[in-house]
Order: structure tokens, then C-alpha cells, then sequence
């Protein structure tokens, strides 16, 4: 157990370096100032919105509140079984800005959102287009620093993190663990790199020129793919694309999950899916979360002596390098004492994801069902 232990030690230091470093390459949305209004392009806002009676009245006024004049705002209405396409045509006859696309069917071989967000861009006339959820709130200077900051960059591609808001300290809890996974897989630092492979993308924010977008195909070419934030980042890079990652924090919010029960089924669809479908890179995933992440807490009760403070220092390192990633999203360091309990919770996801895709044959995603054979056939 002590050999063990310098082998996690040993790949704590080298991750949490490279985490640490990394992050502070990453700069935050609200310390950039915006640029002249007659420099800026004009920007088409597509948002693809099912059954978000909650949170789009919200949403879509705080898009409607944004200090940006060449802007076009396009809601589309995806087979909505609630109150959403009326709260959409109200809100259309107080703002003329607003156009809105009700869709009624779906498509052979799409995912209801990736299809609405595509059919919303072929409407588009900006210059830029910025991909939202019908969930997120900016605040009024939001857009023009980003591209205020997408300009000077030289950009084709902007990915931006929202401050993560939800309702109890346990889910504030996880979303510092999965902002910590999340920073691991993706090493969103790197994504500028054109010799990396490391790719962004936010559902939350992202802004890409119209002309990128198109050129690398846009949401076509990702009809299948559930975790299509991150995807739609890949394609971009793979062709060409010039991008990076900034942090939203105070300027972009979302509530995400209002309750553990929502959090479990909202994961379920695409914690597979990142994994590429492989049952293999799943199933490391957890093998890493047990003996990397959980066994150290439990060694501090079935160990001794010299052991038990490797284990001890061990428990620390994760703490810490939780603790500092919490504060480039929103959060209060003190969420990363929940690390364990929330890494458990994590890994019966992953799990749960892969067991409901295989026993299921797919994953049932705001109402329909998609068949992982026909999931799996869309790689990138």
C-alpha cells in the first residue's frame, strides 16, 4: 500500500502542476473591456429550447438585455410539450427582434437539439454565431467583451464557462468534482495548441465564426452526438480553427441541475458518449476514481504511521487542487471538502450511463429515444 501510494502521490503532483499552470493560462470573460460599437461584427444568438418553461423567460431577457446593436436573436422551439412555445410568441409580440421557429417533427438520424440548433443557423445572418442553451443568463456586457476579446485574439472559435448556480450544497459540491474531471479530460489550456489534440466547447457559450462554421460543417456533421458542445470544438479544430476557452464566471450563470435526481438523468446521455462509446476508456475512468481518488480517504482509517501520512499528504494534494479549480468557475473553495461523497456519486454516472446505454440499446434523451447503434456511427 505505501508503493501505492508514492505512485498516486507521484501523479498528483504532475497533474495538479500541469492543472495549476494551465488554468491561470485561461483568462476571465470580465476582466476584458469591450470594444467600439462601430468595430463590432454582427452576431447571430441561436437557441435551441424544449420544454424550458422554467428558466427561458429568464434567459431570453437577459438576450434581450445585452448592450450589443448588430445582433439577431433566433429561438427555436424543438416539439416543446410545455408552456415554452407560448412563452416564446409572447415575448415575440414585446420584442419585434425576436424570431422564432417552431419545429415540429424531427429528422431521421439527429438529436433534437443538434437538428434545432442547425436549422437555427441556417436562418442566421451574422457575421458570428453564438450557440446557447435556453437556460443560460448574461449579463447586459457579456457579448461585446467576448468579442471584444474574439477580435483581438484573432479567433475563430470562443468557448466560454458559466458560473454554475443550483439549489443545495451538495450539488455546488459536485460541481466543483466535475469541473475537476472535466478540466482533466478536456485540458482546455491546450485547445489554442495546433499540434494538440485538446479541444473546447461550452454549451453555455460558444461563439464561432459563421464562415468556420460552416466550413467544418457545422451541427451536420455532429447530427448523433449527444455531448455536441464538445464536439462541435473538435470539428472546428480539426479544421483549422483557431480557439480558446475563457472563464464566464459573474458574467454568464446557469442553473444546470435543480435536484441530485435531475443531475443522475441529465448526465446518463453523454457521460458514455465522451468516452466515444468505448466500454474500455468507461471502465478506466472508474478503476482511476477507486483507486486514485477513493482509496486514499479510506486508507486514512485502515492505515499507520509513515503510511498513513503519505495517504494523509495524498488526501491534501486533492484537496488543494480541487479548492483552486473551484475558484476559476464560481465556487466556494470550501465545496471541495465533498470531494469523496461527490466523486462516489460521479462514478455511479459513469457506470449508470454505461449500463443504461447497453442494457437499454440507447439513451432516451427530452422524450425520444436514440438507438446507440445509430449514436455510435457518428465518431469525430
Amino acid at each position: 500500500m505505501f508503493w501505492l501510494g508514492i505512485i498516486i502521490l507521484f501523479i498528483y503532483l504532475i497533474v495538479g502542476l500541469e492543472v495549476a499552470i494551465g488554468s491561470r493560462k485561461i483568462r476571465f470573460l470580465r476582466d476584458i473591456d469591450p470594444s467600439s460599437e462601430n468595430l463590432r461584427p454582427s452576431v447571430s444568438i441561436i437557441v435551441a429550447a424544449r420544454n424550458e418553461e422554467r428558466n427561458i423567460r429568464a434567459a431570453l431577457q437577459s438576450l434581450l438585455s445585452l448592450d450589443y446593436h448588430h445582433l439577431q436573436l433566433i429561438l427555436v422551439n424543438d416539439r416543446s410539450e410545455d408552456a415554452t412555445g407560448d412563452i416564446l410568441d409572447e415575448m415575440k409580440i414585446g420584442d419585434p427582434r425576436l424570431e422564432i421557429l417552431h419545429l415540429r417533427d424531427l429528422p431521421m438520424g439527429w438529436l433534437g437539439k443538434n437538428h434545432a440548433l442547425w436549422q437555427g443557423s441556417l436562418k442566421a445572418t451574422g457575421d458570428l454565431l453564438l450557440f446557447t442553451d435556453a437556460d443560460v443568463v448574461m449579463e447586459p456586457d457579456t457579448l461585446a467583451r467576448a468579442v471584444s476579446y474574439f477580435q483581438a485574439e484573432k479567433l475563430d472559435h470562443l468557448a466560454a464557462t458559466p458560473e454554475v448556480k443550483m439549489p443545495s450544497l451538495f450539488l455546488n459540491m459536485f460541481g466543483v468534482t466535475f469541473g475537476f474531471f472535466f478540466g482533466i479530460f478536456t485540458r482546455p489550456w491546450k485547445a489554442p495548441d495546433p499540434r494538440s489534440d485538446c479541444h473546447i466547447g461550452i454549451g453555455a457559450f460558444n461563439l464561432v465564426k459563421a464562415e468556420s462554421y460552416l466550413q467544418s460543417g457545422g451541427h451536420k456533421t455532429i447530427a448523433l452526438r449527444p455531448d455536441d458542445d464538445l464536439k462541435l470544438g473538435k470539428i472546428l479544430k480539426q479544421n483549422g480553427c483557431h480557439q480558446q476557452l475563457i472563464y464566464g464566471a459573474g458574467l454568464i450563470s446557469v442553473e444546470w441541475y435543480a435536484s441530485i435526481r435531475e443531475l443522475v438523468l441529465g448526465l446518463e446521455k453523454n457521460v458514455f458518449a465522451g468516452t466515444d462509446y468505448r466500454l474500455w476508456f468507461a471502465l478506466s475512468g472508474v478503476t482511476f476514481n477507486m483507486i486514485a481518488i477513493l482509496w486514499p480517504f479510506f486508507a486514512l482509517f485502515f492505515t499507520s504511521g509513515g503510511t498513513l501520512w503519505l495517504y494523509a499528504l495524498i488526501v491534501l494534494a486533492i484537496g488543494l487542487i480541487a479548492a483552486d479549480g473551484a475558484r476559476f468557475h464560481g465556487f466556494s473553495p470550501w465545496f471541495a471538502l465533498g470531494f469523496p461523497l461527490t466523486t462516489v456519486l460521479f462514478t455511479f454516472i459513469i457506470v449508470r450511463s454505461v449500463t443504461c446505454n447497453l442494457v437499454k440499446g440507447g439513451i432516451t434523451w427530452r422524450g425520444t429515444f436514440y438507438p446507440l447503434a445509430e449514436l455510435r456511427k457518428n465518431r469525430v
